[in-house]
Formats: structure tokens, sequence, C-alpha cells
């Protein structure tokens, strides 16, 4: 992964279904050979609930909750883990050629762009521990696998998911910046984890450009890799909706 040239996408906010389908899409161009690795940024607007690709079972009330007086999105993401909030989170996407190790690894690996970034800002951040007790809790952020990152007292900070095709990997993960905790303790009738934004809060007013730019220096650094900026062009976008079915657009 070293060496090479990503495209960096901009900051982009739009719905989970539209989110999601650009991470697929990201990922089959690049399996075939027709897209560059790309990293990007994203934030989910209206809110939604994100479900792991295997997460069949969800409680019935979710699809009665409210935010800011809207129902909350369900979608479904392309790769697993369990349920995860998208309210006040940042959320990044890495799309690459699998490297060299054991999926572990290739999280670490992929992982120590946050890591180093989060600490440039003053925030430590650590893998977590927990084994195979995630499968039986419907909420992400409750458990903390050595994939996920934790906070210096042992709270979710980071949680990561991972798919491959073939050659091709996508690796996507949520940031809890700014989370309403009541909002979070409603949906998964559990307390919610610190927010990353209460740990330097000298930096609330600009906190997501800087973390995109600390972030994206901190993925240069990390992987040995030139960054080119560039949105996603009309003929992308038509191509994204064309092969996403669920966007009514």
């Amino acid at each position: 992964m070293t060496n090479s040239v990503w495209r960096l996408i901009p900051l982009l906010e739009a719905p989970g279904e539209v989110q999601m389908a650009i991470d697929r899409w990201l990922l089959e161009k690049h399996r075939k050979g027709q897209h560059p690795p790309t990293l990007r940024f994203y934030t989910w607007s209206p809110a939604a609930i994100s479900l792991g690709y295997h997460q069949r079972e969800y409680p019935p009330y979710w699809r009665e909750l409210l935010w800011q007086g809207k129902p909350l999105e369900i979608v479904r993401r392309p790769t697993g883990g369990r349920a995860v909030l998208h309210q006040g989170d940042l959320t990044y996407a890495a799309i690459a050629s699998a490297m060299p190790g054991k999926r572990l690894e290739v999280y670490k690996q992929i992982c120590q762009f946050l890591i180093d970034g989060w600490r440039s800002l003053g925030v430590e951040l650590y893998y977590g521990t927990a084994a195979r007790e995630y499968i039986d809790n419907p909420n992400c952020f409750a458990t903390a696998t050595s994939a996920d990152l934790v906070t210096a007292t042992g709270e979710k900070a980071i949680g990561s998911a991972q798919l491959r095709r073939g050659k091709a990997i996508l690796q996507h993960g949520s940031m809890m910046l700014s989370t309403d905790r009541a909002l979070f303790e409603q949906l998964f009738a559990q307390p919610a984890p610190a927010n990353l934004q209460q740990l330097f809060p000298h930096k609330n007013n600009n906190l997501i450009p800087t973390l995109v730019e600390t972030l994206s220096e901190a993925a240069r650094a990390c992987f040995k890799i030139e960054l080119q900026q560039r949105s996603l062009s009309g003929a992308e976008w038509q191509d994204i909706f064309t092969r996403s079915p669920l966007l009514a657009y």
C-alpha cells in the first residue's frame, strides 16, 4: 500500500443508502481495476441506524424512533458487525487492495492512521479486547473487539467493519463525536459511551473539518501515499444510482 496514489473524495453529507451505495460502488470499481485506492469521510443526513450485513433481527420499536421530528432511517451496510447509530458521528471509508496478513492484521494496518491522527490532536486510542460476545449484542458500541478503538478509560470510540471482494477491501467505521446520549440510550437501552468531542472541547466549533484534514494527513504519512482530492463526477453519480436499485433518484 506504499508509494501509491489514492483518491481523496471530499467530505460528503448524504442519506445512509446513498453513502452505502458509494462504498459498494468504490469497492467494485477497485476490484475490477477501474478505480484507484480511495479514502473518504462522510456524515449521515438524516440520522440513521446501520445494520451489519448479517444482522437480520432488530427491535420493532426502532422503526418508531424519531430524531428532530423525523424517523430514524434503517440502512444495511455491506460489511458485518452490529447496529450503529449515525447521529453526531463521522464515518471514514478506505478502499484498497488487500494487504498481506490475516483479517485482524489488516484491520490494524488500516486503523493505524486513525490512532496516529487522533494522537496528533492529543487523544490516545487503543485496540479493544472483546472476543465473541459482541455477536449477542445488537449494539456495535457495547463491545470493542481488537479491530475497534477505545479511549484510555476503555470506552469504545471508533467501530470498524470490513468486506473483501477478491483482492479488494472495503473498511469503514464510525467515530462517535457528539452523539445525543438520550437518543443512544433510547435506541439500545444501554449507557452511551463518551463522545470524542468531549476530549478536546477547544476544537468543538470546527471539529469535523479539523478531523478530516488531520486524518487525511495521518493517512498520507502512515500509508506512504499521495492523496489527490477529486469529487464524484456527474457520470460517476449516475453509475452509482444505476447500480443501486434502492436509490429512488
